[in-house]
């Protein structure tokens, strides 16, 4: 998969924007349960008010608060709020505090965040004992404990708050000092709470719109929860549009370097990787990498930030229920190991079966008619479906591994809700917790527990796709047995189209005997020379290794005076004019087929080429002619049809070299004989090499070798061999009668 990945190099640019993205996706969605938590503590609690020290307080409010402060800190509240005197004011500080009219105001100055939090801390617990004290049977109670420790007689029973101030400093101090101890036991969210409550209470003393306040608190958290939500989806839009593109690019890449390593491959290396796998490769593994590549990119940088951030979030909410987020991931990954154990060995095997299923398809499909003829559609149609059973069944059972794993995930994330509420149910009570602390909490593990879980299925699909890459790499990566040569040798302007063979022995790379052995012959321009002999004697091989589809294990083969190993192999072919034993038709039109060398050549060499390979008559009753279009493989045109199409192909090209491979096989006598009649006006100036089973094709060849058992058994014209060659002498009375070979 690393080798893969190697691919995504010249993508940096993406890659590191796409990072970008999903940090900035991940914040939003971090940030989104603490608005929540607001929402619910803040907006809804609290009536939206923020802050723990009053911005505005009423004169008698701020006196009362005085008394209940520590001598030493009266000062600093004091210097911390501006006077606006109630005959001085001005009407818009009336309408914004109506209380004005009545009573004189006292507003908070503008000082900075630590200065706000000193005096909170000053004040804090004396607005809620001022809460308190709000409460007449509470305030009497005080009263009448205090008076009964003081030595005085009260005409008329005075308030707690005359009391207080008749105290001289040190006593008010001291009473202040016992009561912040009790105070002080309760937990520091409670006495804020507190304070705020007290805040709102002042607030609508003073005479301003509190429910206006709550309101607007909301909505605007509201519209920053939504624009987050809309920046983290549009973050998810584009890393999602980027990632398809950047893995659409690598599929594009993959598919081009495997084709184009294909497209170099020899008869071997088809051979060795079979033409189902090699399909399956290029389409079904590489589709399955840029699937994983798309997760990849999205979930392997996501994933950590959401999971890391969550886990911060939720400790700094409240660092006791770590332990639930700690099981619930336990949970989640001992789910994932059991379910990718039993997954697992199925997705090494996944790729092998399709391989099976479509080398099963592609032979039934292509042999069809066979089939038909022999009538064993049920004996196919068995094979077909024990392949298919196969495959199914695995897609079956990883399909059902793996859909137990949402209904396991859902029963571990709705059990961890539980036993949060439940635990926080406590925290709340000892105002350890907030009910909107509560909502955050378990959003944060719910991220931390997806985080997970989007790892634990890319790590199920990564095997998979692993596998898929190394099936792309293997091809990649395969050395080709037909090597370019490091040094092309100059080619001999007086040899142009001449073919030597010397010395020549092949055998097949998993074959320990030579097909064919010690094969010496040269074929000069301008003359046809002409292999006979058995079926397996060696003749297509010699053949094959002419254009290099083998190269040969012993000797050599020159054209135009070098070796061909030391040609380029484009080179080679473009001086070759190869048809071969079985026709070989595009889709495309009988114009792109005949074209197929030079798209550009002009429509007379066309019709000349056509002409030549007695296809012209055939063509002009096709539906379009020349336009007709030729369905995949040529299977709406006959045998014959098909050979003389590949025939005019070859002739259109105009070569040094032609190759005929047993190509007038499907050809009747009659047009076999007006085909190389007219083939001798063309290939008068050639090298003309052919294949044949009939003796009436090459009766007139040039040169004929005759083959057996891999060797050279005779070499000559018919007549001379007729006379010193007895196996050639045999095959042509296998064909024709004694008084048609004299008169031949």
């Amino acid at each position: 998969m690393l080798k893969v990945l190697k691919y995504l190099k010249r993508s940096w640019v993406s890659i590191l924007v796409i990072i970008g993205l999903l940090v900035g996706q991940a914040v939003c969605d971090l940030s989104l349960p603490d608005y929540t938590s607001n929402i619910v503590n803040v907006g809804i609690q609290q009536g939206g008010i923020t802050e723990s020290v009053p911005k505005v307080i009423s004169e008698d409010s701020l006196n009362k608060l005085l008394l209940l402060t520590n001598s030493k800190d009266v000062e600093t509240v004091k210097k911390a709020y501006i006077f606006i005197d109630k005959d001085k004011a001005y009407n818009s500080e009336v309408d914004k505090y109506p209380i004005l009219k009545e009573e004189n105001v006292y507003e908070l100055k503008d000082l900075s965040d630590s200065e706000i939090d000193k005096l909170g801390n000053i004040i804090g617990k004396s607005m809620m004992m001022l809460s308190s004290l709000e409460d007449e049977k509470v305030s009497e109670k005080i009263v009448d404990s205090m008076i009964s420790n003081m030595s005085i007689e009260f005409e008329e029973k005075p308030t707690l708050f005359e009391l207080l101030e008749m105290m001289p400093d040190e006593a008010r101090d001291k009473y202040l000092e016992e009561s912040n101890k009790q105070v002080s036991k309760m937990p520091e969210s409670v006495i804020e709470q507190a304070a705020v409550n007290y805040v709102r209470s002042e607030y609508k003393n003073v005479g301003l719109d509190t429910d206006s306040i709550q309101t607007n608190y909301i909505f605007i958290t509201g519209l920053k929860m939504l624009g987050i939500a809309l920046t983290s989806m549009a973050a998810t839009i584009l890393v999602g549009l980027l990632g398809s593109r950047l893995a659409a690019k690598l599929g594009k890449t993959l598919r081009k370097d495997v084709f184009e390593k294909v497209m170099n491959f020899s008869k071997t290396e088809i051979k060795n990787f079979s033409t189902a796998s090699l399909i399956t490769r290029t389409t079904n593994d590489v589709q399955q990498v840029q699937m994983v590549m798309v997760m990849l990119l999205r979930v392997c940088f996501y994933a950590p930030i959401i999971g890391i951030g969550g886990v911060i979030k939720s400790m700094n909410t409240n660092s006791n229920m770590a332990w639930i987020i700690a099981v619930a991931v336990m949970c989640v990954l001992s789910i994932v190991v059991v379910l990718f154990a039993l997954a697992m060995p199925k997705f090494k095997v996944f790729q092998d079966f399709v391989d099976r299923l479509n080398l099963v398809t592609r032979e039934i499909l292509s042999g069809l008619p066979v089939i038909r003829a022999f009538a064993t559609e049920k004996v196919e149609e068995e094979r077909f479906d024990k392949a298919n059973t196969k495959l199914s069944k695995l897609i079956l059972f990883v399909d059902r591994t793996m859909g137990l794993m949402m209904p396991l995930m859902m029963l571990t994330m709705n059990t961890v809700v539980i036993v949060i509420l439940w635990k926080g149910s406590y925290a709340i009570e000892d105002g350890l917790m907030q009910v909107g602390d509560i909502m955050a909490y378990i959003q944060y593990t719910m991220q931390i527990i997806m985080a997970f879980l989007m790892i634990s299925i890319v790590s199920i699909l990564l095997p998979r796709a692993s596998v898929s890459a190394g099936r792309i790499i293997e091809v990649i990566e395969t050395d080709e047995v037909i090597k370019e040569p490091k040094r092309v040798s100059k080619e001999d302007p007086n040899k142009t189209g001449v073919v030597e063979f010397k010395n020549v022995s092949f055998h097949y790379p998993d074959a320990d005997e030579n097909v064919v052995e010690n094969i010496n012959f040269t074929a000069m321009p301008g003359k046809t020379t002409a292999f006979i002999g058995s079926t397996g004697s060696g003749k297509s091989t010699i053949i094959n290794l002419i254009p290099r589809f083998y190269d040969v294990t012993d000797g050599s083969i020159l054209v135009n005076g070098v070796d061909i190993r030391k040609l380029k192999t484009k080179e080679l072919h473009s001086k070759i004019g190869f048809v071969p034993q079985k026709g070989v038709l595009f889709t495309g039109t009988v114009r792109s087929n005949i074209k197929y060398s030079d798209p550009n050549m002009s429509d007379d060499r066309m019709y000349e080429a056509a002409r030549i390979a007695q296809a012209t008559e055939f063509i002009e009753t096709l539906p379009g002619k020349y336009d007709y279009e030729i369905a995949q493989g040529g299977t709406n045109v006959s045998g014959g049809q098909k050979q003389r199409l590949s025939i005019a192909r070859a002739i259109a090209k105009d070569p040094d070299i032609y190759i005929f491979d047993d190509s007038f096989s499907a050809l009747d006598f009659k047009t076999d004989t007006k085909l190389r009649s007219e083939l001798k006006s063309v290939t008068k100036d050639k090298t003309v090499l052919i294949v044949a089973q009939r003796i009436s094709t090459i009766l007139h060849a040039d040169q004929i070798i005759v083959l057996n058992e891999g060797k050279i058994v005779g070499k000559g014209t018919h007549k001379e061999l007729l006379k010193k060659c007895d196996v050639y002498k045999e095959i042509a009375l296998s064909q024709l009668s004694e008084e048609e070979l004299n008169n031949a």
